[in-house]
């Protein structure tokens, strides 16, 4: 089986618990206004792989990641769930623990069984507003929302992530809508703000595209810190 995979990152520190292997699929349903990587929403057919040969290359990282493990990213990987279903299970039997990095806007029999081989999931929630996130992203907030239903029901461990942006989703407000929507969730083991920053610039530039926040600013430590402290005395 094949798949669209735009990279592989041998040394992840960010995408899951300890040193992992991130894997980069093609395809995305979303535009975010934030989103660092451009160049992964279309497939392109120079890059697809065998589940076997990316499988091979994932294993020869096993002695720096045997106590992290191989996170799926995208791009949106569910858009891609037999091939990762497929690279899962490939990966399974060796020892690895397992993560997907999804933004919850896809979810079909296939999404389910590759949820099934996981062992955690990174869930991107990124407005609390169902029309700010329609506005700012082009995919339904109550999808996303659905598939955290979904999660809970299936007890599978979860990490909420949440990119704050300046002037659009960083106030004490939206933190609140955050903490209302996941204390209910057993299953939420952790919720991560990640700050806005503008890195990505050169990337659009390159491709042509024009990038919706050049001229926001990136976001301030100090009060990423607030908020995050913030939200987690009102879970």
């Amino acid at each position: 089986m094949q798949g669209y995979i735009h990279s592989l990152q041998s040394l992840g520190t960010v995408d899951g618990p300890g040193v992992r292997a991130v894997v980069f699929g093609e395809g995305c349903p979303l535009r975010c206004v934030y989103c660092h990587n451009p160049d992964t929403w279309e497939p392109d057919p120079a890059h697809l792989m065998e589940v076997e040969d990316l499988a091979e290359q994932i294993l020869r990282l096993t002695p720096y990641i045997k106590n992290g493990g191989v996170t799926f990213s995208g791009g949106e990987p569910c858009l891609q769930a037999e091939f990762f279903a497929a690279l899962a299970t490939e990966l399974k039997g060796r020892g690895l623990h397992l993560a997907l990095d999804t933004c919850g806007e896809v979810y079909d029999p296939a999404v389910r069984r590759l949820l099934e081989l996981v062992d955690l999931v990174l869930l991107d929630v990124k407005f609390t507003v169902g029309e700010e996130h329609h506005r700012h992203t082009g995919g339904s907030l109550s999808r996303v929302v659905s598939f955290l239903k979904t999660l809970e029901a299936m007890q599978k461990p979860i990490w909420i992530r949440h990119v704050v942006v300046p002037g659009l989703n960083d106030t004490e407000e939206d933190l609140l809508r955050l903490a209302e929507l996941t204390r209910p969730m057993r299953c939420v083991e952790k919720i991560e703000l990640l700050p806005f920053r503008s890195l990505c610039i050169e990337k659009y530039r390159t491709l042509g595209i024009p990038f919706p926040l050049e001229r926001t600013p990136q976001m301030d430590p100090a009060r990423l810190a607030q908020l995050q402290a913030y939200l987690e005395k009102n879970l």
